[in-house]
């Protein structure tokens, strides 16, 4: 019986390793890749979006011949509202970039209270429609925020500047060309909530000169006076919305296009 039992014994194992031989052959199935690390954040990438926000400029008006000192002739904030495009390249935390804007001015009542000369009045106006700058952006990136500066240049565009005799109805006012330039200096804070959109808020000075109006000698009671517009700059603080496409992880050289 003994020798049965080891018989079988035997004849169990002999059928036993191939099957073993077999299963050793088999691929073993690798385990599954960790998922992808998703690149860092970057502000590289071109840019557009809109703006609203408030702009206002404190002008006096000064004249040669009576010494008037007409002062006020701002209205206080006005509502501006427009548009942005513009570029950024991230090289480390630093971002480089350059932007180009355009503002629309809700401004029609720039012509202060008037003053009396030799017993009529006299009203000075000028009125900001629409202002746009063009400027080179430095800031300094931490992750999703962006503190920046820029510093360029800026035109805007007005009615133009007129003194009206408010006695008799005359008026005489600049040459036909209302554009006037100057130079440009701001900064502000951007925050991307999302991969493509941020959201920044941004305080910008344009500076002006001055601009004057002669009179000439044939008009009654101030013939060859010299009119001039004093601090004529424009300041504004404006908050912004911006889509940013095709934003790159560079340190990989990548581009990623979860948008």
């Amino acid at each position: 019986m003994r020798k049965i039992a080891h018989a079988g014994l035997c004849f169990s194992m002999a059928l036993m390793l191939p099957l073993a031989a077999r299963a050793a052959d088999l691929p073993v199935k690798a385990p599954p890749a960790p998922a992808p690390t998703p690149p860092p954040f970057s502000w590289t990438g071109f840019y557009i979006g809109g703006n609203v926000g408030a702009g206002w400029s404190d002008r006096t008006v000064s004249d040669t011949l009576f010494g008037l000192d007409i002062t006020n002739q701002g209205n206080g904030a006005t509502f501006i509202g427009g548009g942005q495009i513009g570029a950024n390249y991230q090289i480390n935390n630093f971002v480089l970039g350059v932007e180009a804007d355009f503002d629309w001015a809700a401004n029609n009542s720039n012509s202060g209270g008037g003053v009396v000369i030799a017993g009529d009045t006299f009203r000075v106006m000028s009125n900001n429609t629409w202002v746009t700058t063009l400027a080179g952006r430095v800031g300094y990136a931490a992750d999703r925020f962006l503190f920046y500066v820029k510093g360029g240049g800026g035109w805007i565009g007005n009615s133009g500047f007129t003194v009206t005799n408010v006695t008799t109805g005359a008026s005489l006012t600049t040459s036909n060309s209302n554009n006037d330039s100057g130079w440009l200096v701001g900064g502000g804070a951007e925050w991307a909530f999302a991969d493509n959109w941020s959201v920044r808020l941004e305080y910008d000075f344009l500076g002006l000169n001055d601009r004057t109006l002669t009179v000439p000698l044939a008009v009654p009671v101030i013939g060859g006076d010299v009119f001039t517009l004093h601090d004529r700059d424009v300041q504004m603080v404006t908050v912004g919305l911006n889509y940013r496409f095709n934003w790159f992880n560079w340190n990989n050289n990548t581009v990623n296009t979860r948008y």
